[in-house]
């Protein structure tokens, strides 16, 4: 398995693997897809990866700017992450992770952040220690990773591409 950049063309079966991984999730929207496109329209899909094998893409992992208290300070958010519904829990997901927070860390980011569950986010270092707010979603749910500085707190704010 390769991960790597996205390409223009990875950009439909990027897309088409995210509808699909997140069709039968109970927490899905339906717009995670478009969340994808909207970020990478407005330039704020920071890092893009896909994971490949034989030429097909097997995952995607997006990462983009957040803000938190209303400052951006070198935090990013995860998400969507999307693995196809046959790959999933081999790994693919973890290696994206792995593979972007690498990148964030080069780039001398402060942090990345995620909306999601503890038991699955806490195996690749996600943790929350109940100081950052997303709406009105339980604070377990809001962890984040440190790779430099200390760890924020204060009121989470993902990229315009998510409130649309």
């Amino acid at each position: 398995m390769l991960i790597r950049d996205e390409t223009p063309d990875d950009i439909d079966a990027i897309h088409d693997l995210t509808s699909t991984a997140f069709k039968p999730m109970p927490y899905s929207d339906g717009t995670e897809a478009e969340i994808i496109r909207r970020l990478r329209a407005a330039g704020d899909l920071t890092i893009s990866l896909v994971a490949e094998q034989d030429g097909e893409v097997l995952g995607h992992v997006a990462f983009s700017p957040v803000t938190i208290d209303g400052a951006q300070d070198g935090w990013f958010g995860l998400g969507p992450i999307s693995v196809k519904p046959e790959r999933q829990r081999q790994g693919v997901g973890k290696a994206l992770i792995a593979r972007g927070l690498e990148l964030l860390r080069e780039t001398g980011a402060s942090g990345c952040v995620l909306i999601g569950n503890p038991d699955i986010y806490s195996r690749v270092g996600f943790s929350s220690d109940g100081q950052l707010k997303y709406l009105d979603l339980d604070t377990r749910l809001v962890q984040r990773i440190v790779l430099r500085g200390f760890p924020p707190s204060g009121t989470l704010r993902f990229a315009p591409a998510f409130e649309s």
